[in-house]
């Protein structure tokens, strides 16, 4: 899943989230090969018959605005549910997309970026999960430079799957320091050069649950600063300032999910745990361990309505060693980049981190194209010296929702979320947050 694009607006920043607008851009040029681009998504072909039927989305309208026929509104006949089979069959079969788009952000100025996005199955049925490889390449005006390969691909009748994440980002952003006592005239100018390669193979062992392992490789050449006058030191210079840093480790993985669909889950849970050992020995520059806790649960209240109510804890803990200043756990730098809506991307960092968020989604129009959110968080990440947690930053927030594609339930998302301390601001997105 593509990231979100946050648009900030405080006296000391205005914030785009790297994947920019990628999301929204792709909603506008691909609605005719709009995927599944989500991660660990399932294909049930009974209910896709059953209720795609009753909805509408943004094809729809195009197809009844360019070529003035009705939307279909009943699958009661034989007939109609085998249209809406043969049509679910078309929306389903492999597709590449390629798309060029030009860009404009406070941070970045004007920008220009592609993405390559190819969807696949590696086998048919009821149950099938799709595998998909996404490729983003953009560079802007203030001289970022960012490319990510992302893949999430099922093999062996979902016996196994392959997950990467693969980027390499030149890319000038801001800190603001450790904890969450900081505030935004903490802001501090920060420049460096990314490398990740993170790979897991993970092994189904039962009913919706595997075990896997991993490498995760984290590079940051080139790490300079300028420095804010007002601030005598900063917290990364007290940290340790390093002009290169290198995270090299073995990750041992479990993963437990239960959802039909990951793009925007009606009901079910999703667990995965990571523990993560960085070794000397594979060239790291210190030994450090960590685990990273991801656990969601969606809860349907109506099925009449579609109303969920959806809940997610998003933790990371220090297990030993001391983790380079830029492999700490941050706002927004979770694997699709969508925590701590409300905040900038690397608005809090620690040690040590702890994040909660519930969501009430519900739809507004009868046919489910237009939806709605509500939302809440609330974030901790221990302080630089105690190492404790000394303070919870909360974020609320509302949003809209617009089908793209009823077969893969996939949403077009724009949220408004307000923080704390004057943090504020739009994201966009592709699928749900979480």
């Amino acid at each position: 899943m593509f990231g979100v694009v946050r648009f900030h607006h405080s006296k000391y920043a205005n914030k785009l989230t790297f994947k920019h607008t990628l999301s929204l851009i792709i909603a506008l040029f691909s609605i005719k090969t709009t995927q599944i681009l989500g991660q660990d998504s399932k294909v049930d072909t009974t209910s896709i018959v059953n209720d795609v039927s009753k909805q509408v989305d943004i094809k729809d309208y195009m197809r009844k605005i360019f070529t003035k026929k009705e939307i279909a509104e009943s699958d009661s006949s034989k007939k109609s549910i085998a249209k809406e089979d043969s049509t679910m069959k078309k929306s389903l079969g492999p597709f590449y997309t390629p798309v060029a788009y030009p860009g404009y952000s406070l941070v970045s100025g004007f920008l220009v970026g592609v993405v390559n996005s190819l969807s696949f199955y590696t086998h048919r049925g009821n149950g099938a999960k799709i595998s998909t490889i996404s490729m983003l390449n953009m560079y802007t005006q203030n001289k970022q430079f960012l490319n990510t390969l992302q893949s999430n691909i099922w093999l062996n009748n979902e016996k196994y799957n392959l997950l990467g994440d693969f980027r390499y980002y030149k890319y000038p952003n801001f800190t603001y320091g450790l904890g969450s006592k900081t505030n935004l005239e903490n802001l501090n100018n920060v420049n460096y050069t990314l490398i990740r390669i993170y790979e897991v193979i993970m092994r189904e062992i039962g009913k919706n649950s595997f075990i896997g392992l991993g490498y995760n490789l984290d590079i940051h050449k080139k790490i300079s600063q300028t420095n804010n006058p007002e601030i005598a030191e900063t917290d990364l210079q007290k940290y340790g300032y390093q002009e290169s840093s290198k995270s090299s480790g073995l990750t041992a993985n479990f993963q437990y999910d239960s959802r039909l669909n990951s793009n925007n889950p009606s009901e079910g849970a999703y667990a995965n745990v990571q523990l993560r050992a960085n070794l000397q020995a594979l060239n790291s520059d210190n030994n450090w361990q960590s685990i990273t806790t991801d656990l969601r649960y969606f809860v349907p209240l109506s099925r009449k309505s579609g109303n969920i109510l959806a809940f997610w804890t998003y933790n990371v803990l220090t297990l030993g060693g001391t983790p380079p200043y830029f492999d700490l756990p941050s706002t927004g730098w979770d694997v699709n980049n969508s925590s701590g809506r409300g905040y900038v991307e690397g608005r809090f960092r620690g040690r040590n981190s702890l994040y909660i968020e519930t969501e009430y989604r519900f739809n507004i129009t009868k046919k489910r194209f237009l939806g709605g959110v509500i939302f809440t968080n609330l974030a901790s990440f221990s302080e630089p010296i105690t190492n404790k947690f000394e303070k919870i930053n909360i974020a609320y927030g509302a949003g809209l929702r617009v089908k793209l594609n009823k077969y893969a339930n996939t949403n077009l998302t724009i949220d408004y979320g307000i923080g704390q301390g004057g943090s504020r601001g739009f994201s966009f997105g592709l699928n749900e947050n979480f």
